[in-house]
């Protein structure tokens, strides 16, 4: 994607350097800032306090701290260590432990000196193949945005999303955002429903901030007003992304989606989730018993930053001093719930047998 006519990724190489760099989102959407990550450490902290979030992207700079750790002590017992430590930053988004899963098993059977440049290899491997993926993903789910532009010739075409699936979710197109993107780009009148995505405003800070740059037309709507949009017949369709999918199709994603799901269901409003194959869990079958949901910190709820009208930002307390708050970051909606599954190898049923029959080999299990 790009930015005022310059292409980036969300994660990149330095250049001439082990260093990775990112595009820190914690200053988005008023400052635009790039951070150097060194360290494992770095990248540990960045994915911990989310100046990288996103499942598929966490994944791809999980694999890159990885090989940070191995270039400064490529011993198996650094190696278990920085492992351990990356992935315990973000409970929930299955990419990451895959990404790490992916570069440990690599280097494992290898000498000791050849374990940070394999790494490295790897890590380069997974971002390319984020981005080959999410723009497959975007046109399986063009397809949907096209079929409903062509039975209704004419009329702008309504999508609601919610939270960030975007390119700054990814390594570069995003999940649910290479549909509108794509559909954008081939001339489809196409607008946004943009859920401010409450308590981190990953709607309002990054969505809005990414469609905007894309020159997409989008409106910024409170989390509540999607039932309501939906009622007046103002979404054509849902799109958002996830962190996790169990094999029989039930969906972890930013707290908030299990609602509108709900309210899709009930106004007829076909509900699709948008995902790369790495997102899906195949050990796991029940969503909501089976996922650890992640418990961040109250004063998320709590508190919210923005910009005043000299351009400063600043942080303000929302309740009365000493509320109790409680921060669950994501919740599961059930398969039942869900229309369809954008994979980069097609659309399926939200069930077992859906995702089986596009991923026969992973939802067989490896060999006894």
């Amino acid at each position: 994607m790009k930015i005022d006519g310059k292409a980036y990724r969300s994660v990149w190489r330095a250049p001439e350097s082990p260093a990775v760099q990112i595009v820190d989102q914690t200053r988005l959407p008023h400052r635009f800032e790039v951070l150097t990550l060194t360290t494992s450490a770095a990248v540990a902290h960045a994915i911990r306090t989310m100046q990288v979030r996103g499942a598929p992207l966490i994944g791809a700079c999980g694999a890159y701290g990885l090989a940070l750790a191995l270039g400064e002590d490529p011993g198996d017992a650094a190696l278990e260590s920085a492992y351990a430590t990356l992935n315990a930053t973000r409970p929930t988004a299955v990419n990451l432990r895959w990404g790490l899963d992916r570069v440990r098993a690599a280097v494992r059977p290898l000498a000791a000196a050849e374990r940070a440049a394999a790494a490295y290899r790897v890590a380069d491997t997974i971002a390319d193949e984020d981005v080959a993926i999410n723009a497959a993903i975007g046109r399986h789910g063009l397809a949907l945005i096209t079929a409903i532009a062509g039975r209704s010739p004419g009329r702008t075409v309504n999508v609601l999303t919610h939270c960030n699936a975007g390119w700054l979710a990814t390594v570069d197109w995003g999940t649910a955002t290479a549909p509108i993107y794509m559909a954008h780009d081939a001339g489809i009148d196409i607008h946004v429903w943009v859920d401010e995505t409450r308590p981190r405003n990953q709607g309002a800070a990054l969505t809005a901030w990414e469609l905007g740059r894309h020159g997409v037309k989008h409106t910024l709507v409170a989390d509540n007003a999607g039932g309501h949009l939906m009622q007046h017949g103002l979404v054509d369709l849902c799109l958002v992304g996830t962190d996790r999918v169990t094999r029989t199709g039930d969906v972890c994603n930013k707290i908030g989606t299990y609602l509108k799901a709900l309210a899709a269901r009930d106004n007829n409003v076909p509900f699709y989730v948008c995902l790369p194959s790495p997102t899906i869990d195949w050990r796991v079958a029940d969503g909501l018993a089976e996922i650890p949901i992640e418990q961040r910190s109250a004063r998320e709820v709590t508190h919210i930053s923005g910009r005043t009208a000299d351009g400063e930002i600043v942080e303000v307390e929302l309740p009365p001093v000493g509320t109790p708050a409680r921060n669950d970051a994501f919740d599961v909606t059930p398969a039942r719930l869900v229309t369809g599954l954008v994979t980069e190898r097609g659309v399926c049923p939200a069930t077992a047998a859906g995702l089986a029959g596009l991923f026969p080999g992973e939802a067989a299990g490896p060999p006894a």
